[in-house]
């Protein structure tokens, strides 16, 4: 296993986690339920990541990261100057940028063995779709 794409695997569990506090900080109830169906499709797409890492006989990844559990701390920190709906989706979109890029720069890299990449092919259509969600959701919110 190399150390991007377990670092990959780690950001997208940290993503799931960024998820929950939005559903959290989130006042409307259908906001709640759209960012509830994309954290169970983040969910699916660790499932997936998970799978190449026992594959190869890693471990799950099951919690955070000290990095993801920094910024889920400074969110927290700026939840308390603002929050609701819109503050809940500008979290996510920089959760969502910054994954997509991770996933892109990964890729791009020639750090992943075969089996690994085609992994992060399969997945990146759902991360992507997480970005789109995100823009469009905070253009609404503007």
């Amino acid at each position: 296993m190399t150390s991007a794409f377990k670092s990959v695997v780690d950001s997208t569990y940290d993503s799931i986690e960024g998820y929950r506090h939005a559903i959290e900080k989130a006042d409307d109830p259908q906001i709640k339920s759209v960012l509830q169906e994309r954290l169970e499709r983040r969910e699916g797409t660790l499932t997936r990541l998970n799978a190449e890492l026992v594959r190869q006989g890693e471990n799950l990844i099951t919690k955070g990261t000290a990095t993801g559990t920094l910024h889920q701390l400074w969110l927290e920190v700026a939840s308390l100057i603002e929050g609701g709906d819109k503050s809940a989706i500008e979290r996510v979109k920089e959760g969502e940028a910054y994954l997509g890029a991770k996933y892109r720069k990964a890729l791009e890299s020639d750090t992943l063995d075969p089996d690994e990449a085609s992994t992060l092919r399969d997945v990146l259509p759902e991360v992507e779709e997480g970005e789109r969600f995100a823009s469009l959701a905070e253009i609404a919110y503007e």
